[in-house]
């Protein structure tokens, strides 16, 4: 074998090593790469598995907060329910309250009364002459007055008393040398007081002594 021929298998052989050698490298680089590629693939999984998962995690609360404030809203309706229920009661028992004191009241102001209609009713029966009638009527006022006094109503003082037109109200005078000037001669209609309450003023004449005027 010449130089140039051994030469020549000596260059064959160097490029066949070489092709080999990038053969391998570009092999390596490729497998790196898909390493590479596979390594981030797996790293997207688990993040997108991270995030599922803490998506799932709120929503858990967001279910539970939902949960929660519709507890609460029942609650809350509930409680209002019963507040209205206990205002309806409590209205109804004040104005069965207030009826029954009015209709107390009016019992105990009616009772004193209803012997004194028995006892008209009695007279309007009766057959007698005129002082008999006369009679029978001054004791139906009699038990009248009792029963206005069992209520705290008193007549308003008149004759015999100084002229007040607080409780008085004249209605005339009489001239008179014999009595004090503007003394209560004559009762025309009784007035009464309920305890110190003016229920009416009484109607009264009373006394024009003219000496004492000019004095």
């Amino acid at each position: 074998m010449t130089v140039k021929d051994r030469f020549a298998e000596w260059s064959k052989s160097l490029k066949q090593t070489k092709d080999t050698n990038m053969s391998n490298e570009t092999s390596t680089a490729q497998m790196e790469h898909e390493d590479q590629h596979d390594h981030s693939a797996h790293a997207d999984i688990d993040a997108g598995s991270e995030s599922h998962t803490t998506d799932g995690s709120e929503l858990d609360q967001v279910v539970a907060e939902r949960d929660q404030l519709a507890h609460q809203l029942v609650q809350a309706q509930d409680r209002l329910a019963r507040l209205q229920a206990e205002f309806d009661n409590a209205r109804k028992r004040e104005i069965k309250e207030r009826q029954d004191a009015r209709d107390y009241a009016i019992q105990s102001a009616i009772e004193p009364f209803l012997g004194v209609m028995d006892n008209f009713a009695l007279a309007l029966k009766a057959d007698g002459d005129v002082t008999q009638l006369r009679s029978g009527v001054q004791l139906i006022v009699k038990q009248m007055d009792e029963a206005l006094r069992g209520l705290n109503v008193q007549p308003v003082e008149t004759v015999g008393v100084q002229f007040d037109p607080r409780i008085h109200e004249a209605l005339g005078s009489i001239e008179t040398l014999e009595h004090p000037d503007h003394q209560v001669l004559e009762e025309i209609r009784r007035g009464y007081k309920l305890r110190d309450k003016l229920l009416r003023p009484a109607l009264v004449r009373i006394a024009t002594n003219s000496a004492q005027t000019n004095e």
